[in-house]
This record gives structure tokens, sequence and C-alpha cells, in this order.
């Protein structure tokens, strides 16, 4: 009897320390420009999406990201990596049908956020299009050359008991007017929380740190993770057309993607995710992954 009791309070400790095991306050978060699929430019091709779609899967789940914040999904890609990726949320591929075509590289495609379900709980979520209405889905402004949009959400952090906002963007890759009023409208957006109030955001900005657009972000708060952790020091091109470090560099040409934080989000590491499996890539554009605390 008194060897069973001993298991017993054995066994009850060893479930209240199980309990109690501490919960990484580390977000890890990934900016993921997937690239549309059906392109004729990659039919025949490593590059093409049946064929490169299990290893960006892979390449994904290899760093474990809590978030993933996807630009360019579009119908079959989204059911793919929705079907893949389970355990996360996704948010922001649904909503009024806006697409005049049925085919071609006509399509609008959504930034998609992908948050764990066993870490986060949803608090809020929403959807707002980059153009003077910003509430009609489709909509565009300032010579854009297709619509663009912007999709939140706001989550609580199960482990920690904090709330934070993750926000992806896509800007528009040719008009430079757009491409300032879209930032405009996401600055002023995002100022209405608190100046501490913790936002993420992940973005192909189409744009290098040096345009107004990019630096109207950093002016007004908002503080570039890759830049400030890498002393200033650019990697280079991370749209790099399936050619990986074979791209090659041009003057005034870089990096293009973004993982961006506000308030009490701060990143501890930013890095480009450069994977490939021979002539493979898991897209066009390189990765990003931040390791991000909320203070």
């Amino acid at each position: 009897m008194k060897r069973l009791i001993i298991i017993l309070l054995l066994t009850m400790v060893a479930g209240v320390t199980e309990a109690k095991k501490p919960q990484s306050p580390i977000h890890r978060v990934m900016s993921a420009n997937i690239r549309v699929t059906g392109l004729d430019a990659d039919k025949n091709t490593p590059n093409e999406w049946d064929n490169r779609k299990e290893y960006m899967i892979d390449v994904i789940r290899s760093y474990k990201p809590d978030v993933i914040m996807m630009q360019e999904v579009i119908y079959d890609s989204y059911e793919y990596c929705k079907n893949e990726l389970k355990e996360y949320v996704a948010f922001g591929f649904e909503g009024p049908e806006m697409d005049p075509y049925t085919e071609g590289y006509h399509f609008i495609g959504k930034n998609v956020i992908f948050f764990l379900k066993e870490r986060y709980q949803l608090i809020s979520a929403g959807c707002y299009w980059l153009s003077d209405d910003p509430t009609i889905a489709g909509s565009i402004s300032w010579n854009t050359n297709r619509a663009r949009h912007a999709n939140w959400v706001r989550v609580l952090d199960k482990n920690t008991g904090k709330q934070l906002r993750l926000i992806d963007i896509h800007l528009d890759h040719k008009s430079k007017e757009a491409k300032v009023n879209q930032a405009k409208m996401i600055v002023r957006e995002a100022a209405q929380y608190q100046d501490n109030f913790p936002q993420i955001i992940c973005a192909d900005f189409n744009s290098r740190k040096y345009e107004e657009q990019v630096k109207h972000f950093v002016s007004n708060g908002w503080t570039d993770c890759y830049d400030i952790l890498h002393d200033g020091v650019e990697f280079g091109r991370t749209a790099h057309s399936f050619k990986g470090k074979n791209m090659p560099e041009k003057p005034g040409k870089g990096r293009i993607d973004y993982i961006l934080t506000k308030g009490n989000a701060k990143a501890l590491s930013c890095n480009i995710i450069t994977d490939h499996k021979g002539d493979m890539y898991p897209s066009d554009h390189y990765f990003m992954l931040a390791q991000i605390v909320i203070e």
C-alpha cells in the first residue's frame, strides 16, 4: 500500500510539473510569397506548381513557424496549402467574388495568414482594400496595376496571455503612385492602435528600403527587422526568378520582402531562407523568418 501511495504521489508531481512546463514566448513568423500558379513561363520546368508544391511545404515545415503570412495565393494553391497545413487556421482567402477574369494571370492573389490553432486564439480579423474605396472588394486607385488589399488578424497568445496583430501586405508592382499611397493607407490604419500595441507586418513591398514607401513605414514607428539586425547591410535580391544566387545583381535592385514590427514587438533574429533542391526552389522569392518577442 505504501509503495502504491508513493507511485501515485510521484505521478501527480510529474503531472503538475508537465502542466507547468514553460512555453516559449518567441513567435516564429514567416513571410512567404509563394508565386501565383499556372504561369506559362513555369510550364514544364521544376518551377511549375505541381513540381514544387510538396517541397515548398517541406521547407515551410522545417522552420516550424508559428505564423505564416503568404502572398500571391490563388484558388489551387490555397486549397493545397490549407489541406497540408491543417494545424493552422487559414484566414484571408474567402470573400466577395470580385475577379472578372477566369483564366490567365489576372487573378487577384490573396494575402493569406496561417496561425497555429494550438497556440493562438482569434480575437478579431479583417480585410481592407488599398484604394479610395477600402471597403469595396477589388477596388483600385492611384494607377495600381491590379487590386491590392491588406488582411489582418488580432490574436491572443495562449502561452503568454498577450495579444498581437498580424498584417499581410502585397503592394503594387508597377505604379510608384500606388505604392506610396498604399503604404500611407496601411500606416494610417495601423495608427489607430495604441503606440505600444504589438503589430507585425509581413510583406512583399515590391520596393527597396531606400524608396519613399518603405521609408514612410520606418518614419512612422515601424522597424525593418532585417535591416536593424543586420546593421543595414543588405542581402541582395529576394525575388530571384528561380535562379537563386545565380540571379545577377543590378544597381538599384535588392530585397523587396520585409518583416516589420511596431509597438512592443521586438525581433530577436530575422533571416532570409535560401533553401533549394538542385534547380528547384520553393518559390521565385526567398522566404523570410523572424523570431519575435512581445516585451
